[in-house]
């Protein structure tokens, strides 16, 4: 295990740096093979399937990448290097020009919805029918202009991303083949493949490159993978099967642009520039693309569900008006009114303004940026969470957990010996930042009181953390005995044992104790030590040899304080967590059950599943796999990305937390991509959530205030499209049935708009508490029963109304019974409408639908207007009349007995299709699992 410098503290300091050189083997005159079409080819410039592509060859040593490159130790000639920029162009990052406002523009009427609204305006103005048109034409424009202005935000350049690509680099070339190597600063757009380079502390990396030498060398890649320790870097000079199969960020010889030298110095090659950086493939427009979202799936099934519809019915009304009446083409209008009167007009405003609230709500308490307007509907629609578990469920440092002896009993010694091994090495060597791991163990020793025997011990030299020998080793004395220097060793259980004097059965059996503490999910130190004669000439590593063997110390992950709580409330919520992690498998249990969150197999499902075994699955096996698992273990970013593919070809609504390039390929993949505001530039690029902090509670309040949006939507839509279905169907049950239309066309657009305006309640309504227990998803097959259903009840009161209506006009003859019967179908619908926003909204309970005050003052305004407006002027520039006493008096009776079977079918609806009663039970019951 990688072991990395001690922490400074109070009274710790950190001078200088040694670092050891591993040496370059002799590499004589490159043979002149050509230079591969490809450059890079261990990197790639896409993310192939597992198993396959660019990061699967086998790993090439120094040589062999030199040879490949056409290159050696020397560097390239001048005048090879100017063919290869000319062949291979600037190492620049590929240009992307963001879209224009006008292109989006016009790119939004490719919605069907929209597309159907605007057909239908332009009918309406070819047939003369102003108002209509207008109207629509109008929504359409604010529709389109609401869309374009929100993808034009989420998809804003991203010309900040080149602050972390260098400018200039230390180049080794030569004049001519028999010159001398000379080293020079040159632009970095001069870089090409095979090009030797300098690297230094400070110094960022200026394309891929393949370590060829180092001293020391760590590499700061958070910009990239997201992990906050800097990663150690030296050259491969014999190939190693091990690194076969390891993603590219865990192959030790190779860095990559957007990374920077932490400390140390080494010399690369460059295997890849330009476009074909793992850099610039992250940024690669084709990677931005992601498939259709959660709302957007939604949407577009209840907009063809409506097209269906609306398609079919001005031919409908056109054939019967023909065929019964006789009528020709002066219909058209009335049958387009009647199509738009079926369409939810409001649908866009509605959608904006309830997520445009929700989105201000999130940025004004909880610091919550959601750049995707949609994105708010998609976090409430999510029941699948994946995260790494770094930083979100654990702090981002270890603490000790126990120092054992050789027999795995406690010894506060061996705690000693490694604090004493941490702080020495910190003091006499130059060493990069200070080591989570030191830091952990210096910190358990002054917590402990004291450091033991080892505290009389002060320090003579140091051996710093290599990352072949993979050990550190502090040399001291003790004052008053005088000869003896002692070294005391810590490193990788491994290395360290290797270097103690032990037979084969004591050495396994250490290599055992050790394996099954890395199973239980802890991190292990090991100690040694050995008194040696002093001497005053320099230590090195031959003298790592004929260790006695002190002890192991184990560390583990730190719970975040809010993890727990936070993993509870989301299960409460039935939001699943599931973590994609590249630790080993015991870490990530370990931590799962630190936090109560059960990896075991629960139902006959997976609890850890390796890389290993997601390689090995196919599609729909990994779908099924992913569905019943809670732990993925070693993933790279690509098995993140098909992990979450998966979830979503299992039909769930997933989100996914990242804050590095590596995880660029997951955010794309998931329906809601989420980062913290800390995240990599290109992370909060690519996120359609940025949250305030790497915090599940934050996580929490923004599927809730998703679920409230949501909430709100949904009830709008089931509300307006059982409302004008049943309208739809009542006018052309009495255009058949009445010698005169039922409705003018004038009529049924104040209608719309008295309606439109009064929609406008719902998004600042507040849905009851059952809308925030679980998943709000539009399902376009749950809405179409609903509407039906109550759309059928709704043509039943209006008919019904019809019936009032031949009763009460029954003198009435001519034009005057017409406007008569046009002023009382007016009356009736508005007061149906109303009477349905207050008896359909969402809640389960009385109390939970008396609480929607914005709707119910909507209603009474509705009601308003339908009584009085045929009898102000405007009733007879509308055609319409005043009615008779009789007309209100049996209408009351109708809409009495229609709120009584509104309120019973409801009921009946709920006792029939109980999901939210079943889902609360899951989610009760996931919540006692977890």
């Amino acid at each position: 295990m990688p072991e990395g410098s001690a922490a400074a503290g109070p009274g710790r300091t950190s001078p200088g740096t040694s670092a050891s050189v591993t040496p370059f083997p002799a590499v004589g005159t490159s043979p002149s093979d050509p230079v591969p079409e490809v450059v890079g080819t261990e990197l790639g410039t896409a993310d192939p399937p597992p198993g396959s592509g660019p990061d699967s060859p086998q790993v090439k040593t120094s040589l062999q990448i030199l040879r490949s490159l056409d290159s050696g130790p020397r560097g390239l000639v001048e005048a090879r290097a100017e063919e290869r920029l000319t062949r291979f162009g600037e190492n620049v990052l590929p240009a992307w020009r963001p879209v224009s406002r006008p292109r989006r523009f016009v790119r939004s009427l490719r919605d069907p919805f929209t597309s159907v609204l605007l057909c239908l305006g332009l009918v309406s103005a070819v047939v003369s029918a102003w108002g209509t048109a207008c109207v629509i034409l109008a929504l359409v424009g604010v529709s389109c202009l609401l869309r374009s202005t929100e993808e034009h935000r989420a998809d804003r350049s991203t010309a900040a991303l080149r602050e972390l690509v260098a400018t200039t680099a230390t180049v080794v070339r030569r004049a001519s083949a028999d010159a001398a190597p000379r080293e020079r600063e040159v632009p970095v757009a001069d870089l090409v493949p095979g090009d030797v380079i300098r690297l230094g502390p400070g110094d960022l990396v200026p394309a891929d490159v393949q370590v060829l030498r180092a001293g020391g060398l760590t590499v700061h890649q958070s910009a990239l993978t997201g992990e906050s320790a800097p990663v150690a870097k030296h050259p491969l000079d014999a190939p190693d099967p091990a690194l076969d199969g390891a993603g590219p960020f865990a192959r030790p010889q190779l860095c990559f642009q957007g990374s920077s030298v932490t400390s140390g110095s080494g010399t690369a090659v460059i295997v890849a520039t330009g476009g074909d950086t793992r850099f610039a493939a992250a940024h690669d427009g084709r990677a931005r693309q992601r498939g259709a979202s959660a709302f957007d799936r939604s949407v577009q099934g209840i907009s063809w569900t409506l097209i269906r519809f609306m398609l079919l019915t001005p031919p409908l009304v056109l054939m019967a008006n023909a065929a019964l009446r006789g009528r020709g083409l002066e219909t058209l209008p009335f049958a387009v009114a009647v199509a738009v009167g079926l369409t939810p007009e409001m649908l866009p405003v509605i959608v904006t303004t309830a997520l445009a609230r929700g989105a201000a709500r999130l940025a004004r308490t909880s610091g919550v940026i959601v750049k995707r307007l949609p994105a708010l509907h998609d976090l409430g629609a999510v029941d699948v969470l994946c995260l790494d578990k770094t930083g979100t469920l654990t702090e981002d440092r270890p603490v000790v957990e126990e120092a054992v002896d050789g027999s795995d009993l406690p010894d506060p010694g061996v705690l000693g010996w490694a604090a004493l091994s941490a702080l020495w090495t910190l003091q006499l060597a130059e060493l990069p930042a200070p080591d989570a791991l030191d830091e952990a163990v210096l910190d358990a020793a002054d917590e402990a009181g004291g450091w033991g025997p080892s505290a009389a011990y002060d320090g003579v030299a140091a051996l710093p953390f290599d990352p072949v020998r993979r050990v550190a080793t502090a040399v001291l004395r003790r004052p008053g005995r005088v000869g003896v220097h002692t070294l005391v060793t810590k490193g990788a259980v491994e290395a360290v044992l290797e270097r103690c004097a032990l037979d084969g059965d004591e050495r396994e059996r250490l290599l055992a104790l050790a394996g099954r503490k890395a199973e239980s999910g802890l991190r292990l130190l090991a100690v040694a030590r050995a008194d040696r004669p002093a001497r005053p000439g320099a230590y090195t590593p031959a003298d790592e040899r004929g260790l006695t063997f002190v002890g192991l110390v184990a560390l583990r992950d730190v719970p975040t304080p809010s993890a727990a709580d936070a993993l509870g409330v989301l299960a409460r919520r039935g939001v699943t967590v599931k973590v994609l992690t590249g630790d080993h498998p015991g870490t990530a249990a370990r931590v799962c059950q630190d936090l109560g969150l059960r990896t075991d197999a629960v139902g006959g499902g997976d609890g850890i599943v390796t890389a290993e075994l997601v390689d090995a699955l196919s599609d729909p096996e990994l779908a099924r796999v992913a569905d019943r698992a809670t732990v993925f273990a070693r993933c790279t970013p690509e098995h993140k990305a098909r992990i979450v593919s998966a979830l979503r070809a299992a039909g769930h609504t997933t989100g996914f937390l990242g804050d590095g390039v590596n995880d660029l390929p997951a955010l794309h993949a998931a329906d809601v991509g989420i980062c913290p505001r800390n995240a990599v530039d290109v992370a909060r690029e690519a996120a359609d959530v940025v949250l305030a902090e790497k915090d599940l509670t934050a996580i929490d309040r923004a599927v809730r205030e998703g679920r409230h949006s949501s909430g709100n939507i949904a009830t709008y839509l089931r509300i307006t499209l059982s409302s004008n279905l049943g309208n739809v169907i009542a006018m052309l049950t009495a255009g058949l049935m009445l010698p005169f239309l039922p409705m003018l066309p004038a009529q049924v657009l104040v209608q719309n708009l008295c309606f439109d305006a009064a929609q406008l309640a719902f998004a600042f309504d507040r849905p009851a508490a059952s809308a925030l227990r679980g998943p709000t998803v539009l399902r376009s097959r749950d809405f179409l029963r609903f509407i039906t259903g109550f759309g059928l009840l709704n043509a039943a009161a209006d008919l019904a109304t019809f019936g009032v209506l031949a009763l009460a006009l029954h003198n009435a003859a001519g034009t005057d019974g017409e406007a008569a019967f046009h002023a009382g179908w007016f009356t009736e619908n508005l007061l149906t409408q109303a009477l349905v926003l207050v008896l359909l909204r969402t809640g389960r309970s009385a109390a939970e639908r008396r609480a929607g005050g914005p709707l119910r003052a909507a209603a009474a305004g509705l009601a308003v207007v339908g009584v009085l407006l045929p009898v102000t002027p405007l009733g007879p520039l509308l055609g319409m009349s005043a009615l008779p006493p009789l007309y209100y008096l049996l209408l009351g009776s109708v809409l009495g007995l229609y709120a009584v079977g509104l309120t019973a079918a409801r009921r009946r609806y709920e006792r029939r299709h109980p999901a939210g009663v079943e889902q609360e039970r899951s989610i009760r019951k996931a919540g006692a699992e977890l």
